[in-house]
């Protein structure tokens, strides 16, 4: 939703949206930014958390302060009302923008505009309801207020920093360019010699991008890695169990040889037996995981975070296909163990 952009966080805070030890990036840094040549817009990003109050309802909100020039890169754009301007910004006035989350826990169809909600001990206006942005990551950009980043900074955080500035790039092609540009820009301003000690970072987002890649590939990896084992250590118990079935039931396949069932009807029953077990597992595994996929989904709406509960329909056929699977494979040993039994010994197995 933002095309060809960078950004500029303060050092060591992994994109934490708040409480960061380090101050030193302000207002001033974006203005300074903005007059590079390849920056065509940018935006400063401040975030916080205040208790939010309307009618009956009073709930912890996250709140997004910036200015105009979010709107102006940021492709979700006002559902209803108007976006802030930059004249609100520098008068620290008190209007706000909810998202589409918040309209609906605290307003519900009730129309929100022009109504007054209290921040904190202060009363803002809602000027505009933000389209639906969506989640990042589990967080959801729906469950925000939108602020003046002067307002944010003077009436309701009492703070001068800023923790992230947002640039949009003329040509894309040069962005990693652009991004020592920067980085040499905010040496200068912060009076950085050693670049070991910057107390910011620059991030392309194609590096942004490989970051998350990188990291999510290694935690795909693992997940692939322990259902592997799960799946090795699921199929070894059945083998386990099938053993021990035919072992109890020796005197059964015996009597069922005498009456004339073939080495491949015992093979079958066996190898069918398997197959059950493992397919009625992967059912009390597929109720328990949507239940439970149910119950986080709720959880998490509820503390805000932007989850959606879905059912995965290819999902399920593929888990009945590896437990048909994993059946056929680890059910073949004990079924050909069942078959080989020579039907008198296995008639002295009663005794």
């Amino acid at each position: 939703k933002i095309p060809n952009t960078s950004h500029v966080s303060p050092q060591n805070v992994g994109g934490m949206a708040y409480g960061i030890s380090i101050t030193t990036l302000t207002l001033a840094d974006a203005e300074a930014i903005k007059k590079l040549p390849n920056i065509k817009n940018n935006y400063p990003i401040l975030m916080g958390q205040q208790v939010v109050s309307y009618g009956e309802e009073n709930k912890q909100v996250m709140l997004w302060g910036t200015t105009e020039s979010f709107n102006e890169i940021d492709t979700t754009g006002v559902a209803q009302g108007r976006f802030f301007t930059e004249e609100d910004d520098k008068s620290l006035a008190n209007v706000s923008l909810i998202g589409k989350t918040i309209q609906d826990k605290f307003f519900g169809g009730e129309d929100p505009l022009n109504k007054m909600i209290k921040i904190g001990r202060q009363k803002f206006i809602v000027i505009g309801v933000m389209n639906k942005r969506g989640s990042i990551m589990f967080f959801d950009l729906d469950n925000m207020i939108y602020l003046p980043i002067r307002t944010l900074q003077k009436k309701i955080m009492g703070i001068d920093h800023i923790i992230e500035i947002e640039n949009q790039v003329y040509d894309n092609d040069i962005a990693d360019q652009t991004a020592e540009e920067i980085t040499q820009l905010m040496r200068q301003r912060h009076n950085i010699a050693d670049p070991n000690k910057d107390d910011f970072s620059v991030m392309t987002m194609t590096q942004a991008l490989d970051i998350f890649n990188t990291v999510f590939g290694a935690i795909n990896l693992l997940l692939i890695a322990i259902a592997g084992i799960s799946l090795v250590v699921g199929g070894v118990g059945i083998m386990n169990i099938m053993y021990v079935s035919v072992s109890e039931r020796t005197y059964e396949i015996g009597l069922r040889k005498s009456f004339g069932a073939t080495n491949r009807n015992i093979l079958w029953q066996f190898l069918w037996e398997a197959i059950i077990i493992t397919l009625l597992g992967a059912i009390i595994g597929l109720i328990l995981g949507i239940g439970l996929s149910f119950l986080i989904a709720v959880v998490a709406t509820a503390q805000g975070i932007g989850l959606s509960f879905v059912i995965n329909v290819n999902s399920i056929f593929l888990a009945g296909a590896f437990s048909f699977t994993l059946g056929l494979t680890f059910g073949v040993f004990p079924a050909v163990s069942a078959a080989r039994l020579d039907p008198v010994e296995a008639l002295r197995a009663q005794k």
